[in-house]
């Protein structure tokens, strides 16, 4: 047979080899109708052993496992023959039946099994043996088996994935069919998340007019979802709204109106006006108009204290670490130990962290318990190597608790509050306004609240721009750290990173510095010169490490100079193919023994190992080493600076290569030399902001190689922190 001639099959599935229910890919050792063995692969994740399915495909020739049949599509029936529904019964899906009792079941109804179980499960009592508390056990448990893979081979058509089918199933159970028949659009809500339009070609099959207010209502709050995870806005005007939705759906903008009208008349949406009438989803409306709330009670406390005793103590925190404060930062510590909210901000070089340290524990030695958190575990070791003081995330201070399958929540909250005195927030340009609110929830009555961080950075990744809106409102103590000082004056990425902040010209044309740039107007070219500077030429010059001290950052994913195609180049060089390291794939990527990898997901379940120590959590950002990898037990191991963890193949998910990271994926962090490749033609996409945060991650030495009009036109690019939020509002009307 040639390969890629595409073939019709018949398949009986005998063995499920491997599966993700995440993507449905899946691996099944099967037979013809020959009685021939045969490996299939594809979207299968949903199909059970003992199926049959009849297939359309090719043949492919895998270099680890032999020929195997590449599965486009295909089409799934329960098994007739005895023996596949013995081996379908004897996989344990329905809980009761096992091998033993599958054998005796089908001995006795033979090919009409299937049909008992499913019509009249009761006949089991027929059964020698069988008695009537058995039947009475496992007929709930036929009935649920059933029932899901009949609404796992109804959403297969639309190639929904077998984990989303599990969802739905935890969710309605044996109504899951009738709810999805009367209104498919519930599939677009929060906890399932189905895009609107797979969820319209399913209303598409029911017949559901194009009219339906369920249509037009999911469709409001698909823009608005979208919207908020993609572009970051918590709302959107009214206006734009209606104008949006109505070009998605292809309906008159007036039908829009109508239904938007009832929706906040139903309180299904929140609007609030300013300048203009903007529409929230109402997670966005309650987490900004209760952080609004908190903070402006919080704001009323105020510790004041004399110009006598404040001498005093920054005289002892001068002598304990060895400085002397500027006025400014005097001044910072002063509203910082007396408001009860206080935000400081400022660019790189600045103080900030100076001030945070001494204000932490000059409210230490006042007798109060403050704890020191932010929003990454990158951010959280850096302060706490910055400050020498024991620092957490704001997820590990909140705790995470486990409330059934599908759902954590926060261990701190309102009724579970924090016992600290004090919360520090760093970084806290990263924070998006859930998170916040989670935080402000779990703080006590009368906490003093100080928050830090430097919002020319780029915003959180979710909905919000917290920072930003908290000192746009005007009404919460805060001071901004502008002079650079003297040990930051010398270095070219502080004045570079002020530059950018103060719209100046940037200073590439100096050599030897902590700042370089290299400019070069070739994709290909560049590709080369970062792959060599990362590979050899700056282990020669600096004694750098490739995977611990350097880092390739870039502005997007895709093209020669993105994340993917860098990655590819600095594994082949860095990490090269070899007969002695194992490897396993997984979606886009191969995973090699010795890879940099970086975490992009928070898991509160992975346990891992630290001199001696055990606990759990390895969280967004962080970045490691794959020190080990086992076929056998189909799990891989990741040393994530001296945290050594274990975990099977299907979380390969929530990793990539981190050879070459974005500078959304950088945030938080701190790497002793950054190398950034810059060039694209559309450079009105790329904001200063983007370069400002990728060159202020660099500790020693930053290396842009690339175009330099394109850093230039970066620069220029101010509308970059723009996002529709009304927390500032909320905050600053009375």
């Amino acid at each position: 047979m040639n390969e890629k001639e595409i073939i019709k099959i018949n398949l009986t599935v005998e063995e499920k080899i491997f599966e993700n229910k995440e993507n449905s890919f899946a691996i099944l050792q099967c037979t013809t109708d020959e009685d021939i063995a045969l490996v299939a692969t594809g979207q299968l994740a949903s199909v059970d052993e003992g199926e049959m399915l009849k297939t359309t495909g090719y043949y492919v020739q895998n270099k680890n496992y032999g020929k195997q049949l590449k599965v486009i599509s295909f089409k799934r029936s329960m098994p007739t023959n005895q023996r596949s529904i013995i081996k379908f019964l004897s996989a344990g899906h329905i809980k009761g039946i096992g091998p033993a009792i599958a054998q005796k079941i089908v001995s006795h109804f033979k090919s009409n099994t299937i049909n008992i179980l499913e019509t009249n499960p009761q006949k089991l009592i027929e059964i020698k043996g069988v008695g009537q508390s058995f039947v009475d056990k496992i007929k709930n448990n036929i009935e649920q088996f059933l029932y899901v893979k009949k609404l796992n081979i109804f959403l297969q058509q639309f190639n929904i994935t077998p984990n989303i089918v599990d969802i739905i199933w935890s969710k309605w159970g044996l109504f899951s069919l009738n709810k999805i028949n009367k209104n498919p659009y519930c599939l677009c809500s929060k906890d399932i998340n189905l895009p609107f339009n797979i969820v319209d070609i399913i209303a598409e099959k029911l017949e559901i007019s194009k009219y339906n207010e369920n249509r037009i209502a999911s469709a409001i709050k698909y823009v608005l979802q979208h919207n908020a995870i993609n572009n970051g806005h918590s709302c959107i005007p009214k206006q734009s709204l209606i104008k949006v939705t109505s070009l998605f759906l292809k309906l008159e903008e007036k039908t829009i109106t109508e239904q938007l009208n009832i929706m906040l008349e139903n309180s299904s949406l929140f609007s609030f006006n300013s300048n203009k009438e903007y529409i929230f989803l109402p997670i966005y409306y309650i987490a900004e108009t209760f952080i609004a709330k908190k903070l402006l009670e919080l704001n009323n406390a105020n510790d004041a204290v004399d110009d006598e005793t404040f001498k005093n103590l920054i005289m002892l925190e001068e002598e304990r670490l060895n400085i002397k404060f500027a006025t400014a930062q005097k001044e910072a510590i002063k509203k910082a130990i007396c408001c009860g909210v206080f935000i400081l901000t400022g660019g790189p070089g600045t103080g900030k962290t100076t001030i945070l340290n001494a204000v932490a524990s000059i409210l230490e030695q006042k007798g109060c318990r403050v704890a020191i958190c932010a929003p990454t575990g990158k951010a959280a070791k850096r302060l706490a190597l910055i400050t020498n003081k024991k620092t957490t995330t704001i997820h590990r201070l909140l705790g995470v608790q486990q409330i059934n399958e599908n759902r954590k929540e926060f261990i701190h909250n309102e009724k579970n509050t924090l016992k600290e005195d004090v919360i520090i927030v760093d970084e806290m340009s990263m924070v998006d306004c859930i998170l916040f609110q989670s935080l402000l929830k779990a703080t006590k009555k009368h906490v003093k609240l100080i928050i830090s961080g430097d919002y020319n950075q780029l915003p959180c990744i979710a909905a919000g721009n917290v920072l930003k809106n908290l000192i746009d409102s005007k009404r919460l103590g805060c001071i901004t750290l502008k002079n650079i000082f003297r040990q930051a004056q010398k270095s070219l990425i502080v004045k570079n990173a002020h530059n950018i902040i103060n719209e100046e010209e940037l200073i590439l044309n100096q050599k030897n510095k902590d700042f370089i740039f290299i400019e070069n107007n070739n994709p290909q070219q560049i590709e080369k010169i970062i792959v060599n500077l990362a590979q050899n030429k700056l282990t020669k010059m600096f004694g750098y490490c490739p995977i611990k001290d350097i880092q390739v950052i870039c502005p997007c994913k895709k093209g020669i100079v993105g994340t993917i195609n860098i990655n590819k180049k600095l594994q082949e060089k860095l990490n090269p193919k070899n007969f002695n390291k194992k490897e396993f794939s997984f979606g886009f990527y191969t995973f090699r023994e010795g890879d940099k990898v970086l975490q992009i997901k928070n898991n509160y379940d992975i346990t891992w190992k630290k001199d001696g120590h055990e606990s759990s959590g390895i969280f967004n950002g962080e970045i490691g080493t794959i020190t080990k990898i086992n076929h056998i037990n189909k799990e891989f191991i990741i040393n994530f600076e001296g945290k050594i963890a274990t975990m099977p193949f299907d979380m390969a998910k929530d990793i990539e290569p981190a050879w070459a990271i974005t500078v959304h994926k950088s945030q938080g962090s701190e790497f002793k030399c950054v190398l950034i490749p810059i060039f694209f033609k559309n450079s009105e996409f790329f904001s200063r902001n983007l370069l400002y945060t990728a060159i202020t991650r660099a500790k020693n030495n930053v290396i842009i190689v690339g175009c330099k009009n394109n850093i230039l036109n970066m620069c220029k690019q101010k509308k970059v922190n723009f996002r529709y939020s009304c927390l500032k509002y909320f905050i600053a009307k009375d």
